[in-house]
C-alpha cells in the first residue's frame, strides 16, 4: 500500500466520523421512526355520510400499502444521501489553500527541457532537438466548421522542435466542403514547415473512439512516445507541452497528465454559468483528491498528454461505451500506471451553448460511465497489480457513488417522494436527510465555488433538472437499452459567436415551431410539482414544502420551454 493510497483510506474514515458526530451532536441522528404507525391518517377520514367509503377505502390503502412502500423508498435514499455526505466531505480537503500548495512537482519529479520557453528554436541546432521525445497531437473533429481553425492554429503553435512533433487531425467529417476546408487549413499549415497530418475513414465507426485508434495504427504514429488530445474546440497555450511531457519523462509509472479546463463563454448566459459551477466541483475536488490520493481520475477526454506504452498496455481505445476516455484511464489504472492532475495548467475550451445540447452530453456522460460500471466490476475486482484501497475507491467512490447513487437520490427523493409526501401523512421524512444533508452539501459547493456563490441558488434549482436526465441515463446504461449507445456531437460555435469586451451574448435566439421548443418530460414534471405544492399550500399537513416545490415546478418549466441558453438550430434530443 502506498502513502498517497493510505492518507485516501483514512481521509475517508475521517470523514465518515465527522459526518455521524455531526448528525448526532446537532441531535439530528433519531431513528425512532424507522417505521410509521399505520392507520395514523385514518382519524381524518369521515366517520359518515354517504360517499365516504370511498375515502376510508383510500385512507386504509394508503396507510396499509403506499405509505409502507414509499417508506422503504424514504430509507433507501437517507442511505444513499448519507453517501454522498460522506463522499463530499472526503473530497473536501483537496479544495483548501493548504492542499492546492501540494504541487504534483512535489510528488513526481519535474524538469524543464533545454531551458524552458525557448527550447525549440531553431538556433539551438538537432542536437539539442534530440533531447526532446516524439509527440503526436490528436485532433479528432466531426463537421466542426465554427471550430476547427481554432483547434488547429493553437496546436500547431506549440512550442516544441518542428522534427519532434506531428499533428494529426482526424477528420470524421460527413459534409464535403467542411472536410475540404479542414484539409485545406491543413495543407496551409504544412506549406510553414510544420508536421502536419490529415487522416479520415471510410465511416463513422466507433465514432471519436474509432477515430483514435485508427489514427495509432499509422506508422508514423508508433514513432511518437507520447500522444496528446485535444478535442475540436480546445486551444493549448503554447508551453503546454513543455510543461505536461517532463511528467512522463522523468516518472515511468505516470501514463497520463491531465491538464484544467476553462471556458471563453463561460460569462455569456446563465446556463453557462451553471455549468462553471458544475465543472468547478469535477475538477476541483474529484480529480484533485483522486489525484492526490490513489493517483487514479477520469481522463477528461481532452487537454490531456498520454503515454504510448500506456495505452497499448492498457488494450489501445475501445468502443464499447460513449465514454472511452473513462474507460482507458480505468484499465490503464488495473494495469498499475499512474496519472497526475494539474490544476494550474488550464486549457480553453467551449461550454454547450444550449439547454438541449447540454443535455445530450450529460446523457452521454452518465450512461456511459454507468454502462462502463456494468462492465468493469469484474476487472476490478480481479485486477492483480492494484491494491484493495484503491479497488474499494473505485468501484465504490468513482463508479456507484458519483454514476448511480448522485443521480439517483437527487431525483427520487426531491422530485418524487418529497412532492408525493405533502398528499401521504402517514410518510415519515426525517429532517436531517431532507434539510441537515442538502444543506451540508450545499456549503460544501459553495465553499469551493465563492465567485459563483451568488449562482448556487439556481444551479441547485437546475441540478434538480438534469437529475431526471442523468437517472434516466444511468438506468439506460445499467441495464444497456436501446439508446445506451448514442452519440450525438455537441455542437460549437466558435469564438467568434462571442463579444469578449461584452456581457451580452451576440446568440440570437432564432423563432422555432412551438413543438420544437417545448420539452414534454420537463414540462410534464413541472404540472406535478405544481400540483403537489398547491396541494400542500391548501391542505396544511406535518411539513411544508410547498415554497421549495413550487420553485422547483418554475425551474422545470422555463427549461421546459428553453428559456435558458440560447436555442438550438436542430431540437433532435
Amino acid at each position: 500500500m502506498e502513502a498517497g493510497e493510505a492518507a485516501g483510506a483514512v481521509l475517508f474514515l475521517l470523514a465518515a466520523a465527522v459526518s455521524l458526530l455531526a448528525a448526532v451532536s446537532t441531535g439530528a441522528l433519531d431513528f425512532t421512526y424507522l417505521v410509521t404507525v399505520v392507520g395514523e391518517g385514518s382519524s381524518t377520514s369521515p366517520g359518515s355520510g354517504g360517499g365516504a367509503w370511498w375515502r376510508e377505502a383510500w385512507v386504509g390503502a394508503r396507510s396499509r400499502a403506499v405509505a409502507p412502500a414509499l417508506q422503504v423508498g424514504v430509507w433507501a435514499c437517507m442511505v444513499m444521501s448519507v453517501m454522498l455526505v460522506v463522499e463530499a466531505t472526503y473530497n473536501s480537503p483537496s479544495a483548501s489553500p493548504q492542499a492546492r500548495r501540494l504541487r504534483p512537482e512535489r510528488w513526481f519529479k519535474w524538469e524543464p527541457l533545454g531551458g524552458g520557453a525557448g527550447a525549440g528554436d531553431e538556433e539551438k541546432g538537432e542536437a539539442a532537438a534530440a533531447a526532446y521525445p516524439m509527440v503526436m497531437v490528436q485532433i479528432p473533429m466531426y463537421n466542426e466548421l465554427e471550430v476547427y481553425k481554432l483547434s488547429i492554429g493553437a496546436v500547431c503553435g506549440l512550442k516544441w522542435p518542428k522534427e519532434r512533433l506531428i499533428i494529426q487531425v482526424l477528420d470524421d467529417s460527413t459534409d464535403a466542403f467542411i472536410k475540404n476546408l479542414v484539409e485545406l487549413e491543413c495543407e496551409d499549415w504544412a506549406s510553414k514547415g510544420l508536421n502536419i497530418k490529415y487522416a479520415t475513414r471510410s465511416g463513422r465507426k466507433g465514432f471519436k473512439a474509432g477515430a483514435l485508434k485508427k489514427g495509432m495504427e499509422w506508422d508514423y504514429a508508433k514513432q511518437c512516445e507520447y500522444v496528446a488530445i485535444f478535442d475540436a474546440d480546445f486551444q493549448p497555450e503554447p508551453d503546454f507541452l513543455l510543461r505536461t511531457v517532463p511528467f512522463l519523462m522523468h516518472n515511468q509509472n505516470v501514463a497520463l497528465v491531465q491538464a484544467r479546463w476553462v471556458f471563453v463563454n463561460d460569462r455569456v448566459s446563465l446556463l453557462t454559468r451553471i455549468q462553471k459551477t458544475f465543472l468547478d466541483y469535477h475538477f476541483k475536488a474529484e480529480q484533485e483528491a483522486g489525484s492526490a490520493t490513489f493517483a487514479f481520475f477520469s481522463f477528461n477526454g481532452t487537454a490531456g498528454v498520454w503515454r504510448t506504452e500506456a495505452i497499448n498496455d492498457a488494450g489501445g481505445w475501445k468502443d464499447r461505451t460513449t465514454v472511452e476516455d473513462m474507460d482507458l484511464a480505468v484499465r490503464a489504472t488495473l494495469k498499475g500506471w499512474k496519472f497526475i492532475y494539474l490544476g494550474d495548467l488550464r486549457v480553453k475550451s467551449e461550454l454547450p451553448s444550449t439547454y438541449k445540447a447540454y443535455c445530450r452530453q450529460q446523457f452521454r456522460w452518465s450512461c456511459g460511465g454507468a454502462n462502463l460500471f456494468r462492465k468493469m466490476i469484474w476487472d476490478v475486482l480481479v485486477a492483480k497489480k492494484v491494491s484493495s484501497l484503491k479497488k474499494i475507491y473505485i468501484l465504490y467512490s468513482f463508479f456507484l457513488v458519483r454514476r448511480v447513487v448522485a443521480p439517483a437520490v437527487a431525483f427520487i427523493l426531491y422530485n418524487v417522494i418529497i412532492p408525493v409526501s405533502v398528499m401521504i401523512p402517514e410518510l415519515f421524512l426525517p429532517i436531517w436527510g431532507v434539510a441537515y444533508i442538502p444543506t451540508a452539501l450545499l456549503i460544501v459547493t459553495a465553499i469551493r465555488n465563492p465567485e459563483n456563490l451568488h449562482t448556487v441558488p439556481l444551479w441547485i434549482l437546475f441540478e434538480s433538472v438534469m437529475s431526471m436526465h442523468r437517472l434516466r441515463a444511468a438506468v439506460a446504461g445499467l441495464l444497456q437499452l436501446q439508446e445506451f449507445n448514442q452519440w450525438i456531437v455537441t455542437k460549437k460555435v466558435g469564438n467568434n459567436a462571442f463579444d469578449e469586451n461584452s456581457e451580452t451574448p451576440l446568440l440570437q435566439k432564432s423563432r422555432k415551431r412551438l413543438i420544437n421548443r417545448v420539452n414534454l418530460p420537463e414540462i410534464g414534471l413541472s404540472v406535478f410539482l405544481i400540483f403537489c405544492a398547491s396541494y400542500n399550500l391548501v391542505f396544511h399537513g406535518k411539513n411544508s414544502f410547498y415554497i421549495n416545490l413550487y420553485l422547483q415546478g418554475l425551474a422545470f418549466f422555463l427549461l421546459g420551454l428553453n428559456c435558458v441558453g440560447t436555442l438550438p438550430d436542430h431540437c433532435c434530443f
